[in-house]
């Protein structure tokens, strides 16, 4: 079975979500009805709900919305990784008032549309540091460029475990692995930082992929961070751009055709749930 560590649902009706205007192919609901149906179909026995980058007056809202939805009858959502803002002062509180709350499992900051310097910022790299010794983990969502900063977040907070999304957002569409290659190699010497193995279809050329266009890049994440380090996630619907739920699980299972059954079993559930304590 698998656990899911990356979904996103959308709610047009409930929350707002300005940057969907500029993809329309996702610019729809996404309800957890649909997902579960397809989830089910695949393997995947829970999930943890990921941040959509809502309007930032909408954050609140959007745990509010998701931990009900967890509520009900047959839910496969196991937590949610929040979204957040650690460029503001008003962070300390923030984290205060979710942080008792056991269905919060972690934090996320969208990395990879914003300035580079965002996360330089003192009152940002303060507020990360109090993530530590929380058992909240951070998502880092960072392109490969960028990846030299989330290093330097891992190294000023060491008590913090950090989550790289997407195994790094390699530019698979125009087949380039560096720096990309020599940035993952680095990051994963840290051992607060765990590789997530989601994304990659999205990243290649929708109608031409295969499994071997993603070989070298999820096979170079699962070598940089070992068996014991790496998570799945499906990154619903944002998958969809590439074939949807069920090709990417099966192109997974493809990917890991070659490993044990201990290995697979680490990668696709046993880190996820003990990582977060599911």
């Amino acid at each position: 079975m698998i656990f899911d560590t990356h979904l996103h649902l959308i709610d047009q009706s409930a929350l707002r979500y300005p940057w969907l205007s500029g993809v329309p192919a996702l610019n729809r609901d996404f309800s957890h009805d649909e997902y579960a149906v397809q989830a089910r179909r695949a393997g995947i026995e829970g999930a943890l709900h990921m941040e959509v980058d809502v309007d930032p007056a909408d954050i609140e809202a959007e745990t509010s919305h998701v931990k009900a939805l967890s509520q009900q009858r047959d839910s496969l959502l196991r937590g949610a990784i929040a979204s957040c803002r650690p460029e503001e002062q008003g962070f300390a509180a923030y984290l205060e008032a979710l942080g008792g709350d056991p269905f919060i499992k972690g934090f996320r900051r969208v990395l990879h549309v914003m300035p580079d310097e965002l996360s330089e910022g003192a009152l940002f790299r303060e507020n990360i540091k109090r993530l530590a010794d929380t058992q909240l983990t951070f998502d880092l969502v960072v392109l490969p460029h960028q990846i030299p900063k989330a290093i330097a977040l891992a190294d000023l907070a060491p008590n913090v475990q950090f989550v790289l999304d997407h195994c790094g957002v390699p530019d698979i569409k125009g087949s380039s692995e560096h720096p990309w290659r020599q940035h993952m190699t680095e990051i994963a010497r840290r051992p607060n930082v765990v590789g997530k193995i989601s994304g990659v279809v999205a990243y290649a050329e929708a109608g031409s992929w295969t499994v071997e266009t993603l070989r070298s890049y999820v096979e170079h994440t699962i070598e940089c961070f070992g068996w014991d380090r790496v998570v799945w996630g499906s990154d619903w619907p944002v998958c969809t751009l590439g074939g949807g739920l069920a090709t990417w699980v099966a192109a997974t299972h493809a990917l890991l055709a070659d490993a044990s059954v201990d290995e697979r079993e680490k990668l696709l559930s046993a880190n996820a749930k003990r990582l977060w304590r599911l």
